[in-house]
């Protein structure tokens, strides 16, 4: 089976380039999920990274993974005030 170097930016893997199996049509899987068994108090979970277009500096493409935090792990924004038209 085929696969190629992939880079994969934030969370626990920042920086690192793995190798990840390519699909029959040589392309990067879109979720790319890495299963961290439970240790001490923490429980078990699963990081998620999905695939990202970017660009190398002669302009070729090439594809990497950002990661994607849990939905608890995310800031909340705050809205925006509402404006009015003067009424």
């Amino acid at each position: 089976m085929r696969s190629a170097e992939t880079e994969f930016i934030g969370g626990p893997l920042d920086g690192r380039v793995l190798p990840v199996y390519l699909s029959p049509f040589s392309a990067v899987p879109k979720l790319y999920k890495v299963p961290v068994p439970a240790h001490g108090e923490e429980p078990a979970r699963t990081l998620v990274y999905a695939r990202a277009k970017r660009y190398s500096s002669k302009g070729r493409p090439r594809w990497v993974y950002e990661y994607q935090a849990p939905p608890a792990e995310r800031p909340v924004a705050e809205p925006e005030p509402r404006q009015t038209d003067g009424e």
